[in-house]
């Protein structure tokens, strides 16, 4: 089992929850626009989140952020100490930062010491595409290099009689990264911050991040996510909940249970699932919701769903918890069942067991 490492009100590793993280896309000197942001994350799963911190100016408001940031923050930092020892004073919960690149052993003092009076962790983030030369033209491009690296930085910070850390060592490329997590893991036993670094649009980034985190997680490997994608930020926090779900590690939000289609449907099935999926978004309660497309699983599914709609000829007939509730046109479907599903998370907030069993909600 690894460490138990606490950011604010959070742990990381020691046997927690896995902890989904979110970093802003927003430009942090905007104050309100990255507040904005944070609480749009949220509203969608997000627990830690992180804030990059390129200048004086964006160090400056990461006091304000912090401030009403609902969750913890991490001030990214690189090359500058003096931002790191700025953000430190403001407040922020971790930093994420490489102590190799801030400058002389004389400065890394200076943001260890001021770390540890204040208790706050620091992420060592190793990254493929910023490895030390020397590291690279001794070893390659592989995952012992990126260990290596890492193990370099460790050794950095041990030596300041410092071990508040939690470890990431990320690559784009799917195989190096589970290698290198892997190897991590049999040496260290800090919490491992995992993640497949630049994986790409949302389609082909969700599908590298669930295979690279997920087989890892599997594994009983990592502690903490982030899921990175081009793409909107929540769409990265709903993809990590989903690897997560789908592990049943955490449960949180409504799983989906949906037929392919195929050519017994009789209804327009498809706009019925992508609006309710869009919806869905916003509901924290771990219900089922099931959408089936005709007679032959259709009502079998439905009626294991704490909601579930078995469609027939432009129509469909509305379950919860297996009983039958009433027939809606397919005009109605969506609105109908949406109706039944704010109903059914209000029943498991009030106390009620859903098909997946009663759990708490997870903020």
């Amino acid at each position: 089992m690894s460490k138990a490492v606490r950011v604010r009100d959070v742990i990381i590793g020691g046997g927690a929850p896995v902890v989904v993280q979110g970093m802003t896309k927003t430009d942090t000197r905007n104050v309100k626009a990255t507040l904005d942001e944070i609480y749009r994350y949220v509203d969608v799963g997000c627990e830690i989140v992180r804030v990059a911190v390129p200048d004086h100016e964006a160090a400056e408001a990461v006091k304000e952020i912090v401030a009403h940031s609902p969750i913890p923050v991490v001030a990214d930092i690189h090359f500058d100490y003096r931002l790191a020892l700025e953000v430190i004073k403001a407040g922020v919960d971790k930093l994420r930062l490489n102590p190799g690149n801030i400058g002389g052993r004389d400065r890394v003092e200076q943001v260890v010491r001021a770390a540890k009076e204040r208790m706050i962790p620091i992420r060592i983030g190793v990254n493929s595409g910023s490895i030390e030369k020397n590291l690279l033209h001794d070893y390659g491009r592989t995952a012992e290099t990126l260990v290596k690296s890492a193990e370099s930085h460790i050794q950095i910070l041990n030596d300041l009689d410092y071990d508040n850390i939690v470890v990431s060592l990320k690559a784009s490329d799917v195989p190096t990264m589970v290698a290198a997590y892997r190897l991590m893991a049999k040496t260290y036993d800090y919490p491992l911050h995992l993640g497949v670094t630049e994986a790409g649009t949302l389609f082909q980034g969700t599908i590298k991040s669930a295979i690279g985190i997920g087989t890892l997680l599997a594994e009983g490997i990592g502690d903490t996510i982030r899921v990175s994608l081009t793409a909107p930020g929540e769409e990265e926090i709903r993809v990590a909940w989903e690897i997560l779900k789908s592990l049943k590690l955490r449960d949180r939000g409504a799983n989906i249970v949906a037929c392919p289609t195929c050519g017994r449907l009789q209804f327009d099935m498809w706009p019925v699932t992508n609006e309710l999926e869009r919806r869905l978004a916003t509901i924290a309660e771990p219900i089922t919701v099931a959408v089936m497309g005709c007679a032959v699983n259709g009502p079998g599914e439905a009626r294991e769903a704490d909601v579930g709609l078995a469609g027939g000829k432009n129509m469909g007939l509305i379950f919860r918890h297996g009983e039958i509730v009433r027939r809606v046109d397919q005009k109605d479907m969506v609105e109908e069942l949406w109706k039944e599903i704010l109903d059914a998370a209000e029943e498991v907030r009030a106390g009620g067991q859903s098909s997946q069993g009663n759990h708490p909600q997870v903020k």
